[in-house]
């Protein structure tokens, strides 16, 4: 199987726009999207809530910030504060991972947002084999609902 990049514009944390180039064999919801296992309404839903988890800034830091400190005595305890993107895609994930529902969530955000193969994620929740696909689905129905994608 060949290796499919595509060419992406996103928005960076200062809103603008650039252009990035995806490897699309990376993602499992790409993965199960490209042998049929998963709609196109699904994947959609599963990337938007992807997209907005590494928006908010939701996922663990691995390098040092590099923005300036905050002045002595700024507001916030010292923290910068955090932009109105990151505010609102915080806004549509936490409303998406509501709407997914307790039980659900869970496998949605490990396979969406921190890329856990599906076997993986069945093996850290305590799930039987090919039970995590039926319940994906399940949830990234009801997130397609909340992201009203069609």
């Amino acid at each position: 199987m060949s290796t499919q990049y595509v060419e992406r514009v996103i928005e960076d944390p200062f809103g603008q726009a650039c252009k990035v180039t995806v490897n699309l064999g990376e993602s499992p919801l790409a993965w199960l999207h490209a042998r049929g296992h998963l709609s196109e309404r699904h994947y959609a839903a599963g990337d938007m809530l992807r997209a907005d988890w590494e928006k908010a800034g939701l996922g663990a830091r691995v390098t040092m910030r590099w923005d300036a400190t905050p002045a002595q005595g700024a507001a916030g305890g010292g923290k910068a504060d955090p932009t109105l993107a990151q505010l609102s895609a915080r806004e549509r994930f936490a409303g998406a991972i509501r709407a997914a529902g307790p039980g659900l969530a869970d496998i949605l955000w490990r396979v969406a947002c921190a890329g856990e193969g599906l076997v993986a994620a069945e093996r850290a929740l305590g799930w039987p084999s090919r039970a995590g696909k039926l319940v994906l689905t399940l949830a990234l129905e009801r997130v397609a609902g909340w992201y009203r994608v069609r």
